[in-house]
């Protein structure tokens, strides 16, 4: 604590003690910062991270908390100030592909603060331009290739500024069963949220989502009036505004684009939550409070959502009025991939007496989730499996690795596959999933034994070396995640 001597260790003279309601220790970040040496920004950390980022937006996420009708109208100096882009930048990927103008993260960096002090001078006085998405097209597991935009680094750099001023107003909107592309929030939540809600809630019916093409349908339009909800400044929807016109780049040609949001873009995520957080989340929880007659669950991740329901009819009837609701948003659902299916401790009897076969089953983040029994008990349970589209795909993209790497060293090719196998267990390795992650470890063992046996006619490595190879190289198949209901942080 500082005295008026501005003494820091022992005071000369005795001083009164500080009052409790004084200033915040990260107060002094608010704004353009003090200078480098003012003893307020000691405890600032030296790396850029979200713990250094100006202290403001705390004051603006408990506004925002109290009250869920104010509108905000000065925002944009918390995004264009130094501080705020420099986390923003640091934040970004390093080898991320660079946009239309070629420019790279470490290029820019070169003259990092001369950069910033330009985005930030051109921000305020309204001179920053958008520049379009470059058009990229990644395999989808199904074997569609979905498209990607990649904005500029400028671009990302202040649409993740954008996103961090944003977050700390909507995040005090969001409802609980939105999980996706959230702080703090992850796809294991969502799973986690869904298994809890189907064991615990008289869940005997389950409604699989699927907006067809939701990032290329977003109405623009409708997106601003959803965004000028709470935010008041100009200078901000005008930025937002800026992005969703910048267009598209394909093949040298700029494509103009009326609706839509191109994935890749640090705002993309955010623009899509609100979006649906307006058109989806705040409607579905009115109808569960007023239409709904018997028990209903909801999660949701970015587009990917899943109702579960006591009774049919209100399942019927939810999806009938969801359709009319998505239409006069630009949306439409999926009629193939909508699927409402029995799903519950229950489902299996009543199809057996009607002479149905096995319940249906649904796929949701990654996972194909089926009814089943516990062995200890007989009791209802959710059994988690890896998508089979999902596990062949992986399969598929460790192959073409492998034989690219076929005439690397060993012990590389070993390190590699350590962290692709270890990476795909630590998303897919859920109880009772054991069987899908023996299947791949086994199946990029017997691969990577092919692709070693094709480097020399002369000599073929033994099952036995191979074995001791994949033992070194490849972790075992185990769970990493703990039984949902255990983990008991979840939101659900």
């Amino acid at each position: 604590m500082m005295n008026e001597h501005g003494k820091s260790d022992r005071p000369v003279v005795p001083v009164k003690s500080p009052n409790k309601a004084g200033q915040p220790a990260a107060e002094g970040r608010e704004g353009s910062g003090l200078a480098k040496g003012n003893p307020q920004q000691q405890n600032v950390p030296r790396t850029p991270s979200r713990a250094g980022a100006p202290n403001a937006l705390e004051r603006v996420r408990q506004a925002a908390s109290k009250n869920k009708e104010m509108r905000f109208t000065a925002l944009l100096h918390h995004i264009y100030n130094p501080e705020t882009l420099r986390i923003a930048y640091f934040s970004l990927k390093k080898e991320a592909a660079p946009g239309v103008d070629g420019e790279t993260w470490r290029h820019y960096g070169e003259a990092l603060e001369d950069k910033l002090q330009d985005l930030s001078y051109r921000l305020k006085r309204g001179a920053y331009r958008a520049k379009p998405v470059r058009r990229a097209y990644i395999p989808k597991a199904d074997g569609r290739q979905r498209p990607l935009g990649v904005p500029v680094l400028e671009d990302k750099i202040v649409q993740r500024a954008t996103v961090e001023v944003l977050n700390a107003i909507y995040e005090t909107d969001f409802l609980g069963f939105s999980y996706g592309f959230r702080p703090g929030r992850s796809q294991h939540q969502a799973l986690d949220a869904l298994y809890t809600g189907l064991l615990t809630r008289k869940v005997s019916w389950v409604l699989d989502l699927d907006i067809r093409s939701f990032f290329d349908k977003i109405s623009h339009e409708w997106l601003v009036k959803f965004c000028e909800h709470r935010i008041a400044d100009r200078r901000v929807v005008r930025l937002i505004q800026k992005w969703l016109r910048a267009g598209v780049l394909e093949e040298g040609r700029r494509i103009r684009v009326e609706e839509g949001t191109p994935q890749g873009g640090s705002a993309s995520p955010l623009l899509a939550n609100v979006y649906l957080h307006y058109v989806f989340d705040l409607w579905v929880q009115a109808w569960r409070r007023k239409r709904a007659h018997r028990d209903v669950i909801v999660v949701r991740f970015a587009d990917d959502v899943v109702v579960g329901f006591q009774v049919k009819s209100d399942a019927v009837r939810f999806r009938a009025e969801l359709s009319d609701r998505m239409r006069k948003f630009s949306l439409e659902l999926h009629p193939e991939k909508t699927r409402l299916l029995e799903f519950g401790p229950f489902a299996a009897e009543n199809r057996k007496k009607r002479g149905e076969g096995k319940p249906e089953t649904f796929d949701f983040l990654g996972f194909t989730h089926m009814c089943g029994n516990k062995r200890s008990n007989g009791r209802f349970t959710v059994l988690r499996h890896t998508m089979r589209k999902r596990l062949q795909a992986k399969l598929s993209e460790v192959e073409v690795e492998l034989r690219r790497r076929m005439h690397d060293p060993l012990p590389a090719v070993g390190q590699w596959l350590r962290a692709v196998v270890g990476g795909h267990f630590r998303y897919y390795g859920v109880p009772m999933n054991s069987p899908a992650l023996n299947t791949f470890r086994r199946q990029v063992g017997w691969r990577w034994h092919r692709v070693l046996s094709r480097r020399s006619q002369k000599s073929r490595i033994t099952w036995d070396r191979m074995r001791r190879l994949i033992d070194r190289w490849l972790p075992p198949a185990r769970p990493h995640h703990p039984y949902p209901l255990r983990r008991m942080g979840v939101i659900t």
